[in-house]
């Protein structure tokens, strides 16, 4: 008997906590990284709450959509209205238009700003000057770090009808163009400035992905003869693919959301029929007019549509035999 009790002792029973009992083991082993790595488990408190109470804790508010919200009644005293709200929605003509302009906003920036950085990756890849780069990358980086207020700030000193631009084609003797009052040019100057802002941060994106490209894949080439572009083409571009695709899939993901800073900041009253977008919709009947049921609704309308854009764009991905997201 006493043979049978220390060889039970030596390999552990179910509840005992010897070494001998794998689950306990693992156990011990999980709270011994817990208190091993406490302090960068608490790091990880401040963003996990900022998740929860931000971007989840809103979610409930999406039943407003569905309310007559009364602010007073809050949700639960509000009534319920269904689908009223949105039928509503889909039966202002102003709703189409700023849909409209913030589709075609949207085309206008990925067909403008989504080759930009992948070219000036490319080009910054190519510099061997080490100091040029860093220089080049650190003055590209800076506007994305402005706020849009003063970017619009910018935009209308050299760009109204007394700015720096048009006085210095009036020193040319040539005439003045309206570039915040009419539709090309506003679109022009639109665009330009959001290529102009963002385009250091894909850059940035790019040439970090680049660094993940085997460098004696160049050095082959270059035994070989190959020119740059027959390396830009055969080994970086497809060195960067799935980056562009992922970045694509997002992008397309976002077709039907635009930010609100700068349709409201360089947009006015003269360019209102191409510059009114969803955003400043929202803005205008849920902060202006205080209907929060119609904001949320376009919200939650804005959210839908995007994961469908999102889903379908990865699928066709996937078909394509090319990277997605998942």
């Amino acid at each position: 008997m006493k043979a049978v009790l220390d060889e039970s002792r030596a390999n552990g029973s179910p509840g005992d906590a010897s070494p001998g009992n794998p689950s306990i083991a693992k156990k011990n082993r999980f709270l011994h990284n817990v208190k091993r790595d406490a302090w960068l488990y608490l790091l990880l408190l401040l963003p996990f709450a900022y998740i929860l109470i931000f971007k989840y804790a809103p979610i409930y508010g999406v039943i407003m959509a569905f309310q007559d919200y009364n602010i007073f009644a809050g949700i639960s005293g509000s009534e319920w209205v269904g689908l009223d709200v949105f039928r509503f929605i889909f039966g202002q003509d102003s709703f189409y238009r700023a849909l409209k302009n913030t589709l075609a906003l949207n085309v206008y920036d990925l067909i403008a700003g989504f080759p930009a950085p992948i070219i000036l990756a490319i080009l910054l890849n190519e510099v061997r000057m080490a100091k040029f780069k860093k220089i080049t990358q650190t003055v590209l980086y800076l506007p994305h770090f402005l706020s849009w207020v003063i970017i619009g700030g910018m935009v209308y000193l050299m760009f109204s009808n007394g700015g720096m631009v048009n006085a210095f084609l009036a020193s040319l003797g040539a005439g003045k163009i309206e570039f915040l009052s009419q539709k090309i040019p506003w679109l022009v100057t639109y665009i330009s400035v959001g290529v102009w802002q963002h385009i250091g941060w894909g850059t940035i994106i790019y040439l970090a992905a680049m660094t993940g490209i085997n460098k004696e894949l160049y050095e082959a080439s270059d035994i070989d003869g190959c020119t740059r572009l027959r390396k830009i083409w055969h080994i970086t571009l497809p060195g960067i693919k799935s980056t562009i695709n992922i970045l694509l899939i997002l992008q397309i993901g976002r077709m039907v959301s635009i930010g609100f800073d700068r349709p409201f900041v360089m947009g006015n009253s003269l360019v209102s029929d191409y510059s009114d977008v969803i955003s400043t919709f929202v803005y205008r009947v849920g902060i202006s007019s205080g209907d929060f049921s119609q904001a949320t609704a376009v919200g939650l309308f804005q959210s839908v549509v995007g994961l469908i854009l999102l889903l379908a764009a990865n699928y066709i991905a996937k078909k394509l035999g090319e990277d997605g997201i998942w």
